[in-house]
């Protein structure tokens, strides 16, 4: 079975200011977000690469146009109906929008910040995957050191967890791609492509903005913009030798077969 690359993208209002008491109206939140996801679609075009986007609805109903853009060519899941608020309501609302929007059966949910949620809420709204875990512990995040590395079934709802390192456990989200040496990165990534079989690594299309001058600590906003996208390119030109590029749903799909 060939090794899948799963690339997964959450897309949503650039609302990070908030969490650092800047204010920044909704408008400058949808925007820095399409300046991002614009020339990402471009190098995910260029290479020919399918990828998963988490979207919330509420960035959907404001630009549809690039949702429906996304779904000619990647997978659309859902990533709730506000980025700063969650309803349980919300999930079966976000679903039902999205679909209607992109036009694809929409299967998968992330939960924002990968915070907890209800495998049971997700199933009965309809989800079939649940992309919300970082099985790994950061201080003041996530404390899922014990969690399953791997793919695996909880209360009849497959648990897709983005991917970290075998044994340390090392995580390979957003944070980690921006803040060590892309030779050490790319490594780690491979190493756990090699032993899993898949990886499951996850951005935001904001990073890909410039949101330099921001009042955000430097680890969450440096490198961003147009480096952020060339080493991004180059995480691509060196994984491709390895496995194949593909969504999260056609993953699930391969191994289920």
């Amino acid at each position: 079975m060939p090794h899948h690359i799963c690339l997964s993208f959450d897309l949503e209002e650039f609302d990070m200011p908030l969490e650092y008491g800047q204010h920044i109206p909704l408008h400058e939140q949808l925007s820095k977000a399409n300046e991002g996801v614009l020339p990402l679609l471009d190098i995910l075009h260029k290479h020919q690469i399918t990828a998963t986007f988490f979207i919330t609805a509420n960035y959907a109903n404001h630009n549809k146009d690039i949702v429906k853009r996304i779904a000619q060519s990647h997978e659309v899941a859902s990533h709730g109906l506000y980025h700063s608020s969650f309803k349980v309501q919300d999930l079966l609302q976000s679903r039902i929008i999205l679909a209607e929007i992109s036009g694809q059966k929409v299967k998968g949910f992330r939960m924002a910040r990968m915070a907890a949620v209800s495998n049971t809420d997700v199933v009965n709204a309809g989800y079939t995957y649940n992309s919300s875990l970082n099985p790994t512990y950061i201080p003041g995040r996530y404390n899922h050191f014990f969690e399953p590395r791997n793919i695996h079934t909880q209360e009849q709802l497959t648990i897709v967890p983005a991917s970290v390192s075998p044994v340390i456990r090392f995580p390979l989200f957003w944070l980690s791609f921006k803040n060590v040496k892309p030779v050490v990165y790319n490594w780690l990534c491979a190493t756990t492509l090699a032993k899993d079989g898949v990886l499951n690594v996850y951005f935001h299309p904001h990073e890909f903005a410039d949101i330099s001058s921001y009042a955000l600590p430097n680890y969450t906003k440096t490198p961003c913009g147009k480096p952020l996208l060339n080493r991004l390119e180059n995480f691509i030109n060196y994984m491709k030798p390895l496995g194949t590029f593909t969504t999260i749903e056609q993953h699930l799909a391969s191994i289920t077969n």
